[in-house]
Protein backbone atom coordinates (compact mmCIF):
# COMPACT_ATOMS: atom_id res chain seq x y z
CA UNK A 1 0.00 0.00 0.00
CA UNK A 2 1.06 3.30 -0.83
CA UNK A 3 2.03 5.38 1.57
CA UNK A 4 0.47 8.99 1.89
CA UNK A 5 1.46 11.92 4.18
CA UNK A 6 -0.66 15.05 5.15
CA UNK A 7 1.11 18.23 5.23
CA UNK A 8 -0.94 20.95 7.26
CA UNK A 9 0.16 23.94 5.73
CA UNK A 10 0.86 24.90 2.34
CA UNK A 11 3.36 28.00 2.36
CA UNK A 12 7.35 28.25 1.12
CA UNK A 13 7.63 26.34 4.72
CA UNK A 14 5.26 23.66 3.41
CA UNK A 15 6.96 23.07 0.25
CA UNK A 16 10.46 22.27 2.21
CA UNK A 17 8.67 20.16 4.31
CA UNK A 18 7.01 18.37 1.22
CA UNK A 19 10.78 18.04 -0.29
CA UNK A 20 12.24 16.55 2.79
CA UNK A 21 9.22 14.02 3.42
CA UNK A 22 9.68 13.06 -0.31
CA UNK A 23 13.51 12.22 0.01
CA UNK A 24 12.72 10.82 3.43
CA UNK A 25 10.47 7.86 1.54
CA UNK A 26 7.45 9.11 1.85
CA UNK A 27 5.86 8.01 -1.97
CA UNK A 28 2.74 10.47 -1.67
CA UNK A 29 2.63 13.53 -0.60
CA UNK A 30 -0.41 15.45 0.01
CA UNK A 31 -1.39 19.50 1.06
CA UNK A 32 -4.18 20.13 3.74
CA UNK A 33 -4.82 24.26 3.77
CA UNK A 34 -7.07 26.78 4.62
CA UNK A 35 -6.73 27.84 0.90
CA UNK A 36 -8.52 24.49 -0.59
CA UNK A 37 -11.07 25.64 -3.00
CA UNK A 38 -8.88 28.25 -5.19
CA UNK A 39 -6.89 25.69 -6.96
CA UNK A 40 -5.70 22.04 -7.07
CA UNK A 41 -2.13 22.11 -6.09
CA UNK A 42 -0.11 23.57 -3.15
CA UNK A 43 2.63 24.05 -5.65
CA UNK A 44 3.54 22.59 -8.69
CA UNK A 45 4.61 19.23 -7.79
CA UNK A 46 1.66 18.41 -5.04
CA UNK A 47 -1.99 18.12 -4.63
CA UNK A 48 -4.15 20.52 -2.36
CA UNK A 49 -6.84 18.39 -1.00
CA UNK A 50 -8.86 19.15 1.31
CA UNK A 51 -8.77 22.36 4.40
CA UNK A 52 -7.08 21.02 7.96
CA UNK A 53 -10.56 20.00 9.75
CA UNK A 54 -11.03 17.25 6.89
CA UNK A 55 -7.84 15.87 7.83
CA UNK A 56 -9.10 12.73 8.84
CA UNK A 57 -11.64 12.07 5.73
CA UNK A 58 -8.33 12.19 3.70
CA UNK A 59 -6.64 8.29 4.24
CA UNK A 60 -3.08 9.64 5.39
CA UNK A 61 -0.67 7.67 7.17
CA UNK A 62 0.68 10.50 8.77
CA UNK A 63 0.26 14.05 9.36
CA UNK A 64 2.93 16.86 9.68
CA UNK A 65 2.45 20.63 10.22
CA UNK A 66 4.35 23.13 8.50
CA UNK A 67 3.66 26.07 10.00
CA UNK A 68 6.39 28.63 10.78
CA UNK A 69 4.31 30.37 13.41
CA UNK A 70 5.85 28.20 16.61
CA UNK A 71 2.17 28.60 18.36
CA UNK A 72 0.00 27.75 15.70
CA UNK A 73 1.77 24.96 15.17
CA UNK A 74 1.31 23.65 18.57
CA UNK A 75 -1.97 24.57 17.85
CA UNK A 76 -2.39 22.27 15.10
CA UNK A 77 -0.41 19.46 16.52
CA UNK A 78 -2.29 19.13 19.45
CA UNK A 79 -5.38 19.28 17.09
CA UNK A 80 -3.62 15.73 15.23
CA UNK A 81 -3.20 14.44 18.43
CA UNK A 82 -6.34 15.18 20.24
CA UNK A 83 -7.98 13.59 16.97
CA UNK A 84 -5.93 10.40 17.21
CA UNK A 85 -4.31 11.41 14.43
CA UNK A 86 -0.34 10.02 13.63
CA UNK A 87 1.89 12.95 14.17
CA UNK A 88 5.07 12.27 12.05
CA UNK A 89 9.14 13.59 12.54
CA UNK A 90 10.28 14.26 9.26
CA UNK A 91 14.60 13.79 8.67
CA UNK A 92 16.27 14.59 5.71
CA UNK A 93 18.43 11.97 4.51
CA UNK A 94 20.98 14.54 3.70
CA UNK A 95 21.17 15.29 7.32
CA UNK A 96 23.50 14.28 10.25
CA UNK A 97 21.54 13.25 13.13
CA UNK A 98 23.76 11.09 16.07
CA UNK A 99 21.83 7.50 16.76
CA UNK A 100 21.41 8.81 20.10
CA UNK A 101 19.46 11.97 19.85
CA UNK A 102 16.36 12.24 21.27
CA UNK A 103 13.32 13.23 18.60
CA UNK A 104 9.65 14.09 19.87
CA UNK A 105 6.83 13.74 17.41
CA UNK A 106 6.49 16.79 14.79
CA UNK A 107 10.31 17.39 14.84
CA UNK A 108 11.93 18.28 11.21
CA UNK A 109 15.59 18.33 10.28
CA UNK A 110 16.59 19.65 6.91
CA UNK A 111 19.04 19.22 4.35
CA UNK A 112 22.28 19.76 5.88
CA UNK A 113 21.31 20.28 9.22
CA UNK A 114 23.96 18.35 12.26
CA UNK A 115 22.58 17.04 15.66
CA UNK A 116 25.05 15.84 17.79
CA UNK A 117 25.13 13.04 20.73
CA UNK A 118 22.59 13.11 23.83
CA UNK A 119 20.91 16.47 22.60
CA UNK A 120 16.87 16.36 22.68
CA UNK A 121 14.56 17.69 20.10
CA UNK A 122 10.99 18.34 21.88
CA UNK A 123 7.51 18.17 19.67
CA UNK A 124 7.64 20.13 16.92
CA UNK A 125 10.78 21.68 16.70
CA UNK A 126 12.53 22.71 13.21
CA UNK A 127 16.09 22.14 12.76
CA UNK A 128 16.66 23.96 9.43
CA UNK A 129 19.09 23.94 6.32
CA UNK A 130 23.02 23.57 7.73
CA UNK A 131 22.25 24.69 11.30
CA UNK A 132 23.80 22.93 14.16
CA UNK A 133 22.49 21.76 17.30
CA UNK A 134 25.94 20.01 19.33
CA UNK A 135 26.30 17.51 22.35
CA UNK A 136 23.79 17.48 24.95
CA UNK A 137 21.56 20.34 23.74
CA UNK A 138 18.09 20.83 24.38
CA UNK A 139 15.78 22.61 21.67
CA UNK A 140 12.35 23.23 23.20
CA UNK A 141 8.81 22.68 21.68
CA UNK A 142 7.79 24.57 18.91
CA UNK A 143 11.09 26.24 18.44
CA UNK A 144 12.89 27.22 15.04
CA UNK A 145 16.74 26.82 14.73
CA UNK A 146 17.04 28.92 11.60
CA UNK A 147 19.35 28.02 8.67
CA UNK A 148 23.15 27.68 9.47
CA UNK A 149 22.41 28.70 13.10
CA UNK A 150 24.59 27.25 15.77
CA UNK A 151 24.44 25.96 18.98
CA UNK A 152 27.64 24.81 21.04
CA UNK A 153 27.29 22.02 23.49
CA UNK A 154 24.77 21.88 26.15
CA UNK A 155 22.57 24.81 25.18
CA UNK A 156 19.28 24.88 26.03
CA UNK A 157 16.12 26.89 24.41
CA UNK A 158 12.88 27.05 25.55
CA UNK A 159 9.42 26.70 24.08
CA UNK A 160 8.35 28.98 21.12
CA UNK A 161 11.56 30.26 20.32
CA UNK A 162 13.61 31.73 17.29
CA UNK A 163 16.74 31.86 16.66
CA UNK A 164 17.55 33.70 13.39
CA UNK A 165 19.39 32.61 10.30
CA UNK A 166 23.69 32.61 11.05
CA UNK A 167 22.79 33.16 14.64
CA UNK A 168 25.54 31.44 17.20
CA UNK A 169 24.95 30.35 20.53
CA UNK A 170 28.06 29.81 23.36
CA UNK A 171 27.98 26.03 24.90
CA UNK A 172 26.28 26.23 28.63
CA UNK A 173 23.78 29.21 27.67
CA UNK A 174 20.29 28.92 28.42
CA UNK A 175 17.71 30.99 26.35
CA UNK A 176 14.49 31.02 27.54
CA UNK A 177 10.64 30.78 26.17
CA UNK A 178 8.90 32.95 23.03
CA UNK A 179 12.71 34.28 22.17
CA UNK A 180 14.20 36.01 19.16
CA UNK A 181 17.42 35.92 18.28
CA UNK A 182 18.27 37.60 15.05
CA UNK A 183 20.03 36.88 12.52
CA UNK A 184 23.65 36.48 12.87
CA UNK A 185 23.80 37.77 16.58
CA UNK A 186 25.90 35.75 18.72
CA UNK A 187 24.58 34.77 22.26
CA UNK A 188 27.36 34.76 25.12
CA UNK A 189 24.78 34.74 28.17
CA UNK A 190 21.66 33.42 29.39
CA UNK A 191 18.28 35.31 27.90
CA UNK A 192 15.24 35.33 29.27
CA UNK A 193 11.68 34.60 28.40
CA UNK A 194 9.74 37.18 25.85
CA UNK A 195 13.50 38.61 24.57
CA UNK A 196 14.68 40.00 20.88
CA UNK A 197 18.39 40.30 20.84
CA UNK A 198 20.65 41.13 18.46
CA UNK A 199 24.27 42.14 17.55
CA UNK A 200 27.85 40.39 18.75
CA UNK A 201 27.35 40.50 21.72
CA UNK A 202 23.62 40.01 21.94
CA UNK A 203 22.31 42.50 23.62
CA UNK A 204 17.97 42.99 23.87
CA UNK A 205 16.23 45.94 21.93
Amino acid sequence: MTKRLGVIGAGGHGKVVADVAERAGWPQIVFLDVRFGEGDRAHAHWPLVAVPEDAAANGCDGYFVAIGNGHVRQQWCEWLQDNGLPLVSLIDPAAVVSNYVTIEAGVLIVAGAVVNVDSCLSVGAIVNTRASVDHDCHVGPYSHICPAAALAGTVRVGAHSWLGIGSQVKQGVCIGDDVVVGAGATVVSDISNNLTVVGTPARSL
